[in-house]
């Protein structure tokens, strides 16, 4: 689906389904800052408040597991957005849409 870390291709190399008027923008990265601090708030306050580890120790540690989660999460979250708006016929994905729909009409039972 992605030719670069975060580019998507214009087509899926699998299907030929054309992937480039998707419309995932921002909201990828508001997901993955959402996602990120729900599992990391918890995780930072219980270890500041039990263990109080130095500042310094503090300061290079909890940036750089919140940078290593964002970029792994980035990725998978913008692929599921643009599958969303994919199942969904949303932003230009109307017409595939609508062939799903009318492929899985034309199906014999039990085979869908």
């Amino acid at each position: 689906m992605f030719r670069a870390f975060l580019k998507v291709n214009d087509a899926c190399p699998a299907c030929g389904e054309e992937l480039h008027h998707h419309r995932a923008d921002d909201f990828p990265a508001y997901l993955v800052i959402a996602i990120v601090g729900q599992i990391l708030v918890p995780i930072v306050l219980a270890v500041e408040t039990n263990i109080a580890p130095p500042v310094e120790v503090s300061m290079a540690l909890w940036p750089s597991i919140a940078l290593v989660m964002a970029l792994c999460l980035l990725q998978p979250v913008k692929g599921a957005v643009i599958a969303i708006q994919w199942y969904g016929g949303m932003h230009g994905f109307d017409a595939a849409k609508t062939r799903r729909i009318a492929a899985a009409a034309d199906a014999p039972v039990g085979t869908v």
